[in-house]
């Protein structure tokens, strides 16, 4: 595996597995399948109701706590200062674990101010390793940079071949953000996996579709947390450090992009789109 140096300097692996959608026994053992399979970073959220499934999983794993890279996210309905600072302490017990590595404000909707001034306590004392923020627009994130103590150190977006954000990801990292890229093969939208540009230049590596987009992110700088229950899909999603693409195949994807979310206006503050954003949120 492969690793990011986050602005505080600590090591996160460059893909993870995202535990959306799943719950129950279910969760907690496709948590132990990936975990077997080399997974060392998993990704949940509050609004999954799966925290304690995963630190089911994670208690029953043979794999030191320390070597794992666990992150979460505080959801709109906890977005304050004491809201925050509860779903933290939730997090930690559910998960079974005295510290969390990563947290994020999982949309900015809410006091996100006040649940920001909650993280950047949490990591002071050492509860937290670093903390971040998901679905948030270059605009939201400049004021976050100049008027928090701590910055964000993620930014957690959609990205993928039809919505590639080339601008805002070029922003981030120029900020020393990291990028984390969630429904990276578009939750299969598009027919993605039969899109003929990715078809042709995973045959030119003997690869396939999933492992191009997952080595275009990686080439591009953007961490992601593809998920599959399947074991011998999870085990091959991570067989993407043996090759590399071409400047010319890296150009023909960015001829895919559309400059349209596919799930919605997640970073758009009118009020408008919330509704719809809450929606579909519960997956993202």
């Amino acid at each position: 595996m492969e690793f990011r140096t986050l602005a505080n300097g600590v090591k996160m692996p460059v893909l993870g597995y995202g535990v959306a959608q799943v719950q129950g026994a279910e969760a907690t053992q496709a948590v132990k399948d990936a975990i077997a399979n080399g997974y060392r970073m998993i990704d949940t959220a509050v609004i999954y109701d799966n925290e304690g499934d995963i630190g089911r999983a994670i208690a029953e794993s043979d794999v030191d706590r320390r070597d794992l890279f666990l992150t979460t996210k505080v959801w709109v309905q906890d977005m304050s200062y004491e809201g925050a600072k509860a779903s933290v302490s939730r997090s930690l017990e559910l998960l079974g674990t005295d510290y969390l590595d990563l947290v994020l404000l999982h949309h900015p909707i809410g006091d996100i101010w006040g649940a920001w001034r909650a993280l950047e306590e949490a990591y002071k004392a050492g509860r937290i390793r670093a903390i971040g923020v998901s679905n948030f627009s270059p605009a939201l994130m400049t004021q976050f940079v100049a008027l928090n103590d701590i910055a964000p150190m993620v930014n957690q977006i959609e990205n993928h071949p039809f919505h590639q954000q080339a601008d805002k990801v070029t922003y981030f990292q120029e900020q020393g953000i990291l990028v984390e890229a969630w429904a990276p093969f578009a939750e299969g939208m598009h027919d993605v996996f039969h899109s003929p540009i990715l078809t042709k230049i995973a045959e030119n590596h003997g690869k396939e579709v999933g492992h191009v987009i997952l080595r275009w992110l990686l080439q591009r700088g953007i961490s992601t947390i593809p998920k599959s229950m399947k074991p011998a899909r999870m085990a091959s999603n991570l067989d993407v450090f043996d090759f590399e693409l071409t400047t010319d195949e890296m150009a023909q994807i960015a001829t895919m992009n559309t400059g349209e979310t596919l799930f919605g206006g997640s970073d758009d503050p009118d009020v408008a789109h919330v509704q719809k954003m809450l929606n579909w949120t519960v997956t993202h």
